[in-house]
Formats: structure tokens, C-alpha cells, sequence
């Protein structure tokens, strides 16, 4: 009697062993099966199985089971398993989650800009995609105010080799800075905001360590009432100096401002 293997399965119809990838703090991947895509946080053992917990670049967490050939990594297909002490190092990321490129030199400044309302917008999208904009090319400038918007637009001269990105607070229907931002057309300026009064309230209130962002009468100046409602000394400089040492990443930031910002550059940097 001849003897067989207990699998049959004809060798050419079996799946390549798919390559196994410690689940590293910071691995981007994606979930086969719901095309989730997040960076690691943790990995777990439960009485199913380990489990790996991702996070979206809008701070959503995840948790998949770590099952063979269940993870895309750039594409290809693996088997996370959970690392080891003392396991090779992952690459490090930015602030705003990219993959840092390490010696990388600031690119020659295009003649595409990004601009802000304020100098706090400013100095937020520079503590958190500041690493990115250098190797892009990209210079953020602020406006002190969108009032002029259109004659801004205008002396810029935008073009195909030089767009224009504009960042808006506010930038809610029916408001001031909508009826403004309305009046810019050019093919070559992409206008886009997010809700907030000011870029203090796309802060995280736990990030700041508050239990929200108060709400400041009509006729207040704003700023000047958040400090006095959350009883700090009403100093909006030593304020702001305060929120943006919060900031730490993007994890510290509400989506409706990532994902304008992450518009923006993509908008600035396009190929003509």
C-alpha cells in the first residue's frame, strides 16, 4: 500500500506562507478583511488569541484578532505576531504619523503657500507637520484675518506651479468667514476651514486636561473668556504657550483640523 501525505492539496494550489511582522508600536498596516488602516498601539493576549489594536490617523481605535495572513503591509500581505523584547526598531514617525526620513534636508521652497488665519494656526501646524512641510517644500504664512481674502488671492498670482492653500477658522455655513471664502474661484486656491471659533478649540480637551472648551458669550472676546471661564490669568499668550505644549502629535488634534490640513498640503504639492 502506497502511504499519502494527510493534505492533498495539490502543491500549486496552496497559499504561499505569508511573511510574519512583529506588531511594533507605530507599524502602519491594514486590516485585510475591513480595510481599516491605523498605526499599532498595543498588543494583547486574550483567552481567543492575541488581538493588535490600531489607530487611524483620526484617533479611531480598532481591535483585530492577529490571525495568519490577516494584515496588509505596503500592499503585501502578513501574519502580525506579537514582538519580541528587544526586537528590531521600527522607523519613527513624525508628529502628524508619517514615516520621518531620517537626514532628510528641507526642500527648496516652492512657490505654492499655505495660508492661516493667526499666528497660533501658524505655530500649531508647525508643531505638528512641520517635519512633513520641510521635505515638501511648503511655506505656511499667516494672515492676521481673512477680511482681505480676495485681494490676497489676487496679489498672490496663483497658477498651475503655484497654488495656493488657505485655512479658514470658523468656516461654517452661514457665517462671516463663508460669505468670504465664497468669493474665491480661482481653479489654483483651494479654501477650506474647520469649525471651530479659534485653532485653540481644535486642541483636544484632554490633551489640555479640561473637561471641554467653554462656551463664551456673544460680544467676548473669546480667548480672553475661555481663560477666564477655565480660571486661568488672562494672559492669551502664556494661554496659547500653554495649549501648544499639549501637542505633542496628531493624536492630540480633532479630526475636522487633520484632515483640512492633510487637504492643504496634498492640494499645495500636487504635480502641475
Amino acid at each position: 500500500m502506497r502511504s499519502y501525505q494527510p493534505d492533498l492539496t495539490p502543491p500549486w494550489k496552496k497559499s504561499a506562507p505569508a511573511p510574519e511582522v512583529p506588531a511594533e508600536p507605530d507599524l502602519v498596516v491594514e486590516e485585510a478583511v475591513t480595510g481599516f488602516c491605523g498605526a499599532v498601539i498595543r498588543c494583547e493576549k486574550t483567552a481567543q488569541g492575541p488581538t493588535v489594536t490600531l489607530e487611524d490617523r483620526f484617533g479611531k481605535h480598532r481591535v483585530f484578532p492577529m490571525e495568519p495572513r490577516g494584515f496588509l503591509l505596503e500592499g503585501r500581505v502578513v501574519t502580525l505576531v506579537r514582538p519580541s523584547a528587544g526586537g528590531p526598531v521600527r522607523p519613527a514617525r513624525t508628529a502628524s504619523g508619517s514615516v520621518a526620513v531620517p537626514g532628510a534636508r528641507a526642500r527648496v521652497a516652492r512657490a505654492g503657500r499655505i495660508y492661516v488665519e493667526g499666528r497660533h494656526d501658524a505655530e500649531l501646524v508647525e508643531r505638528v507637520w512641520g517635519d512633513d512641510l520641510r521635505v515638501e517644500g511648503v511655506v505656511v504664512e499667516y494672515l492676521e484675518g481673512i477680511d482681505d481674502l480676495p485681494a490676497i488671492v489676487r496679489e498672490f498670482s496663483p497658477g498651475p506651479d503655484a497654488r495656493l492653500g488657505v485655512l479658514v477658522d470658523h468656516l461654517v455655513p452661514g457665517s462671516k468667514e463663508s460669505r468670504i471664502a465664497a468669493q474665491v474661484t480661482d481653479a489654483h486656491v483651494l479654501v477650506v476651514g474647520h469649525p471651530y471659533i479659534d485653532v485653540w478649540e481644535a486642541v483636544k480637551p484632554s490633551s489640555v486636561g479640561i473637561p471641554g472648551w467653554p462656551s463664551v458669550p456673544r460680544g467676548q472676546d473669546w480667548k480672553t473668556g475661555v481663560c477666564r471661564s477655565l480660571g486661568w490669568p488672562e494672559n492669551t499668550g502664556a494661554a496659547w504657550q500653554h495649549i501648544l505644549s499639549k501637542v505633542g502629535s496628531y493624536r492630540d488634534l480633532e479630526p475636522q483640523l487633520l484632515g483640512r490640513v492633510e487637504e492643504l498640503i496634498d492640494f499645495v504639492t500636487l504635480p502641475s
